[in-house]
């Protein structure tokens, strides 16, 4: 049985989405005599900026993939190369994206740089394989990738920017280390990918008493305690490296945030709320258009850049956001899927796998 939309999914992702984008304002039109407030931004809001992207995304492939796994016409081969093609088209806009940003910049080595999208796309990638083995296995999967990421950080360190071979390890792995380098990032989509099975196994249920007291053992109560867990072990371990972006201590503080954010919601949406989606709108549209808005505000840069205050920059700000979710809504009423670039993505993957197909199918005869 395919399960409904979850809303605490797009509510999550559009909270994301409006992080990223706040950030990115400071970062532009900020004058750099106020930069340290930027710093202390992104020092209390990025554990819901990139690494829970990636986390929302693992939960979100997880559920397309069990989804179509348990449906009456799933087809091994067709679901792969769809998943691949999507994965391929999320590369090749990202590579574009780079590339542009390596242009203005006039430096080639911008080319390969761990901008989320690239992030999620070799994320997409590797996961695949792993989505067919236990949660068991990827939880010990995404804990052994951080712990061995912080070794071979160490060791790759003192060759940045150097000509040889681990100098080369170093930039594809780890340039920009201010980025979403994909050894630190992929175990947040990894974990994601848990949450997203229980999900299903939950909502795939069709009582729905059952399905809420499934929910509340198997994920709610445990997300709860762990993340609270993972909180205060990072905020404790090595303090105050839970501030350092990429740390140990932040990978595991980001990790606490989003299970308990993502609880939360959850709590609100199967406990609390009726229509959680009606009350968080605003947020829903930045996660219904995630890609649109993410390669659209980049046009934002050029608007104040480098020239507001510490007072001003709010009001901006402000209005950018009220425009920005105006825009949105118009754009939703008005043309709907069509104008999200994630879904026309998803519609091309099915596209030309179902052009493979045919054409296998004529081979055989």
């Amino acid at each position: 049985m395919k399960i409904q939309r979850i809303k605490s999914i797009d509510i999550f992702r559009g909270l994301c989405m409006a992080w990223m984008i706040l950030n990115h304002l400071i970062s532009w039109w900020l004058n750099n005599k106020y930069s340290w407030l930027h710093g202390i931004t992104v020092m209390i809001l990025d554990p819901i900026g990139a690494s829970g992207f990636l986390f929302i995304s693992g939960v979100s492939i997880a559920l397309s993939y069990k989804n179509r796994v348990t449906s009456v016409e799933y087809n091994h081969r067709w679901l792969r190369n769809s998943y691949l093609f999507r994965a391929f088209c999320i590369f090749l806009i990202a590579m574009i994206y780079n590339t542009t940003i390596s242009l203005y910049l006039n430096s080639l080595l911008w080319i390969w740089t761990w901008f989320v999208l690239l992030t999620v796309a070799i994320s997409m990638f590797i996961s695949w394989p792993l989505l067919k083995t236990s949660k068991i296995f990827r939880i010990i999967l995404g804990i052994f990738i951080i712990i061995a990421n912080q070794y071979l950080f160490s060791v790759l360190l003192p060759y940045r920017g150097e000509n040889n071979v681990f100098g080369v390890f170093f930039h594809i792995l780890y340039h920009r280390m201010g980025q979403d380098p994909i050894l630190s990032f992929f175990p947040f989509f990894l974990f994601g990918t848990v949450i997203g099975d229980i999900l299903f196994e939950s909502y795939n249920n069709l009582n729905e008493n059952s399905k809420k007291k499934y929910l509340k053992i198997n994920l709610i109560i445990p997300s709860l305690a762990i993340g609270s867990l993972l909180i205060i072990s990072g905020i404790l371990f090595i303090f105050p490296n839970f501030l350092e972006r990429t740390s140990f201590s932040w990978i595991i503080y980001s990790l606490g945030i989003e299970l308990l954010i993502f609880s939360l919601l959850l709590i609100f949406e199967e406990f609390i709320i009726n229509d959680i989606k009606k009350s968080f709108k605003f947020l829903f549209y930045y996660s219904y258009y995630s890609l649109t808005v993410y390669l659209g505000h980049n046009l934002l840069y050029f608007l104040f850049f480098e020239s507001l205050n510490i007072y001003d920059i709010w009001i901006f700000i402000l209005a950018t956001f009220i425009i920005l979710g105006l825009l949105l809504r118009f754009i939703y009423k008005k043309w709907g899927a069509k104008a999200s670039i994630k879904i026309q993505i998803g519609k091309l993957s099915s596209i030309l796998t179902m052009k493979i197909e045919a054409h296998k199918r004529n081979q055989d005869k």
